[in-house]
């Protein structure tokens, strides 16, 4: 279904992270890529959508200066608003929710989506689905096959086919917020922001269709496919080119090692 036009979405960019395995002293997402620092990508596409009315960006206390430059130079439109966060993915999603609750609370905000900022190619039709479906599920996360799993040897067998699962996700604002007090009140911290929803809620997460182009910078080698995945494609992150995108991802999977590709 298309997107009410009343609808009203918070993304929270999740930018906290130390990214050491990416080989840089530098935070990965601060990183320039294609011209422009790797945050600054999914900040943009996802406020490509009316719907999406507040933007929080979670950052570490020492890249506060380099972020607010990067956003003054690179992000055009409403205020983006910054929020430091914890020492885990899941305090840094508690804070931000924090940040959101007077809005969550006065109603103004229905859905919350939760990205990492070092998945800068997700294209705006990706935070479209996972909005749409949030609106009429409760939840939603984007996931993708990984193909069959083999057992190497004896034992229990594993299951048939394994899925790897991607963000941006979203959720119910209410429900969401009021998942995060329980547990913050327990101690509980969740592996991802779906853990915590079906620990405290009852409210259903839907499985939509994640993209194979939805790469995760980590290593150093991912910002260099993800430069060539943007400079054959010319990527128009709105998603309307499809076509394009999957010759550049035929592309991509040529210059993968089988065993990785996504």
């Amino acid at each position: 279904m298309p997107l009410p036009p009343s609808a009203r979405a918070a993304v929270v960019m999740l930018a906290a992270g130390e990214g050491r395995r990416s080989g840089h002293h530098t935070n990965k997402v601060l990183l320039p890529l294609a011209g422009r620092g790797v945050f600054t990508w999914s900040i943009e596409s996802a406020r490509r959508l009316a719907t999406v009315t507040h933007t929080v960006l979670v950052i570490r206390e020492e890249d506060r200066e380099t972020v607010t430059a990067t956003l003054d130079r690179e992000v055009a439109g409403p205020e983006v608003e910054v929020v430091v966060g914890g020492d885990s993915r899941h305090s840094s999603e508690w804070q931000a929710l924090q940040a959101l609750a007077p809005m969550i609370e006065a109603d103004e905000i229905d859905v919350v989506v939760i990205h990492d900022a070092a998945r800068p190619l997700a294209v705006t039709t990706m935070f479209a689905s996972v909005i749409e479906a949030a609106l009429e599920h409760g939840g939603a996360i984007p996931v993708r096959d990984q193909g069959h799993l083999t057992a190497l040897g004896e034992g229990d067998q594993p299951p048939d086919r394994v899925v790897a699962v991607q963000t941006p996700q979203a959720f119910r604002a209410q429900p969401l917020l009021e998942a995060y007090r329980l547990a913050h009140a327990d101690g509980f911290v969740g592996t991802d922001t779906a853990s915590c929803m079906e620990r405290y809620t009852d409210v259903p997460v839907l499985c939509v269709d994640g993209d194979a182009g939805n790469i995760k910078i980590t290593f150093p080698e991912d910002l260099f496919l993800a430069e060539r995945l943007l400079a054959k494609a010319d990527w128009d992150l709105s998603g309307r080119q499809r076509h394009r995108r999957e010759s550049a991802m035929s592309h991509l999977r040529d210059l993968i090692p089988h065993g990785d590709r996504p």
